[in-house]
């Protein structure tokens, strides 16, 4: 057997990459994880976490004007964006060391700076030291696209949105996924004026028709302006500071940002894959098997560079199934089925299983059972959003094969009930289960 410096070296330490090292390294692999910014990844560093801190910090605007509605005698309150941001930045920085601190209570081997492939078995890092490692891990993520128009470098993305000086009076936001639409509620309740723009004409593609369109309905009562089928063509940037913004088919917008949430490219560019016949596909993805490996027996992925699932908990999974599988002797695979999601926007949106048309094209017979209701608080605070629960049931088997939902606390709930629309149970188990009541929750044992 040849001798190598590491029975696995990591390269990328987010969510995927430094599960994976923690639970090899406990299995009794010598590991080693290289990072070329900061532990955590993504989702700890300029992703998921910090952004829902802000969509808490952005929700109290709604709270404080609803507590008047309850007997709070609030006065008018001022938001100071410098407070939040340097709390929420202060708060990654001790996920950053907690992270840190798991990796090295596991004897993890950690090396901040930048890895690429030389070979199968072979890294370079940044300094010009070449090391050796049985297996190889690829768990770079994702990074944010932008588009490729004359002054595209004038804007900013999600990466750069945690650090802003200040709030923007005015910002467009170009995009209609789940980062551009959660950005818009965020910079809405903090009384930004937000346009978002999108080239297509459709908001958060693959979820349920009923729900996002609930969301656009709810965000443009709120004020939030949207342009459809507009591209970008240029941003320009005025004497006085400020962008202006040309859009094919519609007039310029000038504003005082401009956030680009487009999508994000499998962070594969540089890394010297070729080196080692890794396969990319067209999207830049690296190609896995079911059990992480690429087109290189030596060399695996998992997270957002692969071609799979964009999501931290898959990434955290994939990184455990490829620890257990490979230096634990414990063969494991992910299932990729019934995968719930949420779209932390004002209000929030979850969602699991098939959505109404996915459920018609596969299955033929369906059967939907909806609740179209004004959340008791929102009642009493004199708010007109509505919420919206949806269930989709196979009509031959009675089975709930997918459920989707808009309003407060969406995603919390939906946590639950994907237990049971994964475990398969049919609406009459539904039916059965007392409400909780008073409760938004209890509509879903409602239905009928």
């Amino acid at each position: 057997m040849p001798a190598y410096d590491y029975d696995l070296f990591v390269i990328g330490a987010g969510s995927g990459g430094v599960r994976a090292s923690r639970v090899a390294a406990a299995h009794g692999a010598k590991v080693a994880i290289c990072e070329e910014y900061r532990v955590g990844g993504t989702c700890v560093i300029r992703g998921c976490v910090p952004k829902k801190l802000l969509v808490y910090g952005a929700h109290f605007a709604e709270d404080l004007q609803d507590a008047k509605r309850f007997g709070w005698d609030v006065p008018d309150c001022r938001f100071d964006w410098p407070t939040l941001r340097d709390n929420v930045l202060a708060d990654v920085d001790r996920l950053n060391r907690a992270y840190t601190d798991t990796l090295n209570n596991n004897k993890v081997e950690i090396i901040l700076e930048r890895a690429t492939v030389e070979g199968p078995n072979a890294v370079k890092l940044a300094s010009g030291k070449t090391v050796t490692a049985g297996k190889i891990l690829i768990a770079t993520g994702a990074w944010p696209i932008i588009p490729d128009v004359p002054g595209a470098e004038l804007g900013i993305t999600s990466n750069e949105v945690f650090h802003l000086d200040a709030l923007p009076k005015r910002i467009v936001i170009a995009g209609g996924g789940y980062i551009a639409n959660e950005f818009a509620g965020i910079f809405h309740e903090f009384r930004s004026h937000v346009t978002l723009v999108n080239r297509s004409d459709t908001i958060l593609r693959g979820y349920d028709e009923s729900v996002r369109d609930r969301l656009l309905q709810i965000s443009m009562m709120k004020g939030i302006e949207f342009k459809f089928n507009a591209p970008f063509e240029k941003v320009e940037k005025q004497q006085d500071g400020t962008l202006k913004i040309f859009l094919k088919g519609c007039d310029p917008i000038e504003a005082d940002a401009v956030l680009f949430a487009t999508g994000r490219r499998p962070h594969t560019e540089g890394l010297g894959l070729e080196n080692a016949g890794v396969e990319i596909d067209a999207n830049g993805a690296i190609v896995v098997d079911a059990d992480n490996k690429s087109s290189c027996d030596s060399i695996y992925a998992v997270g957002d560079v692969t071609n799979r699932v964009q999501l931290t908990p898959v990434a955290i999974r994939e990184g455990q199934a490829f620890a257990d599988t490979i230096f634990g002797g414990k063969p494991t695979r992910v299932d990729y089925g019934c995968i719930p999601s949420a779209v932390f926007s004002h209000p929030p949106i979850a969602g699991v299983g098939m959505t109404e048309g996915q459920a018609r094209n596969k299955l033929g017979s369906i059967k939907v059972y909806q609740s179209d209701f004004r959340p008791m608080k929102n009642v009493l605070a004199g708010r007109n959003e509505r919420a919206l629960y949806k269930m989709i049931c196979n009509a031959e088997t009675d089975v709930v094969v997918g459920l989707h939902m808009i309003g407060p606390d969406a995603p919390e709930i939906l946590q639950a009930a994907a237990i049971a629309v994964k475990a398969g149970l049919t609406k009459q188990a539904w039916d059965d289960t007392v409400a909780l009541h008073p409760s938004m929750a209890e509509e879903l044992v409602l239905l009928r």
